[in-house]
């Protein structure tokens, strides 16, 4: 099942309290304090995995908590530490602030990780250095555990695709991209046969040497309707994975079949990709006419090609049974990627929201630290 949209708490852990504690030994006169420190709460990390493709994961599961630290003890043992969880997303995961819809991050590549929730700093024991001075050699200060960070988050995948086919249900979207990649999504002849976004790798130069072709990402997106950019049909759910996308492919369908006016059609989904975003609505595109093999009676193929080439936008023609036009179209794909600079990494919200209220108290005499309730 495909999930691309999730709400998640995560619950950092606390800090281990600090110990009071005093060397009690047998011919060890004026032993000292010996509280230890408490451990640090573990971490929760959020990580992009190249090998996870959906959120569905967290549909079931909504909290994740981290270890807490443990308590400081006598003879200076200081609490272990708690572990650090890691949860793992797909490559194209957003991640907001559930609370505030600030962005936090934007997962782009594998491998990137992104702290979600710090965990709370262990409390100083009576033992601690920075409480032990000449002139207080018996301090009875000792610090509670800090309590770890708590966060709403909302998990929201984009998919990465360098092109994206988009147009109305049953446009021959599916069928497209099973002929061009190995992608196998569901192919019938009824509106919204496609319900999940596919993604497919293609390869413009299948002969040559491996790792020498020029290959590129394509997205079948699920079909869309006019209103889909206020949720008729399956609306906005996807049309926020075209955002993403370097070079969109408009596919009309010009068949016999199709009773539709194949210029209105177009101009449809071209307003509702402009209504969902104005960035949408400036992204290079190819119109691509389709179910060429079924089309005998050329009127509408040909007042699309001349409507799209008075409007300076690139024309194609395949039948994806027949094969016909597919080449040369994954050439003009391949050719228009190279033309499009690949867009730099999106920005990042600094962390520095994360810091803890302690951080640098080690620093900072007794004396200068906030007084224990």
């Amino acid at each position: 099942m495909f999930a691309d949209e999730a709400k998640i708490l995560v619950k950092a852990g606390d800090g281990g309290n600090g110990c009071l504690a005093f060397r009690r030994e047998k011919y060890v006169p004026r032993g000292g304090p010996s509280g230890g420190d408490g451990g640090h709460g573990g971490d929760i990390s959020i990580e992009a995995n190249p090998n996870d493709n959906t959120l569905l994961r967290y549909r079931y599961n909504r909290e994740f908590r981290a270890q807490r630290g443990g308590h400081g003890e006598g003879s200076d043992c200081h609490g272990r530490s708690g572990d650090s969880t890691t949860l793992t997303v797909p490559v194209g995961t957003v991640v907001f602030d559930a609370n505030t819809g600030e962005q936090l991050f934007d997962f782009t590549a594998p491998g990137q990780r992104f702290l979600a929730a710090r965990g709370g700093r262990g409390g100083r024991g009576n033992g601690n250095p920075a409480f032990v001075r000449p002139w207080h050699q018996a301090p009875r200060e000792h610090e509670e555990g800090r309590p770890g960070q708590e966060r709403h988050l909302r998990l929201e995948l984009k998919l990465l695709a360098d092109v994206g086919l988009v147009g109305f249900p049953n446009a021959g979207k599916s069928t497209l991209i099973s002929r061009i990649s190995a992608a196998r999504p569901k192919i019938a002849a009824y509106p919204f046969t496609t319900l999940e976004p596919h993604l497919g790798v293609v390869s413009a130069n299948p002969d040559a040497p491996a790792g020498q072709g020029r290959t590129f990402v394509v997205a079948d997106v699920p079909g869309l309707i006019e209103g889909a950019h206020e949720g008729a049909g399956l609306g906005t759910r996807f049309l926020k994975h075209v955002e993403r996308t370097r070079l969109i492919a408009h596919l009309v369908d010009t068949s016999d079949a199709n009773d539709r006016d194949p210029i209105r059609d177009f101009e449809i989904i071209e307003r509702e990709l402009a209504s969902f975003s104005p960035d949408l609505a400036q992204k290079p595109m190819m119109v691509v006419a389709t179910k060429l093999d079924a089309t005998t009676d050329r009127e509408h193929l040909e007042r699309l090609q001349a409507f799209t080439l008075k409007r300076g936008l690139e024309f194609h023609a395949v039948s994806s049974a027949s094969g016909e036009g597919i080449a040369s179209l994954v050439r003009a794909m391949a050719d228009a990627l190279d033309r499009i600079p690949k867009p730099a990494a999106p920005g990042v919200a600094t962390q520095s929201n994360l810091a803890h209220p302690m951080a640098g108290a080690e620093n900072q005499s007794p004396a200068s630290l906030p007084e224990e309730r």
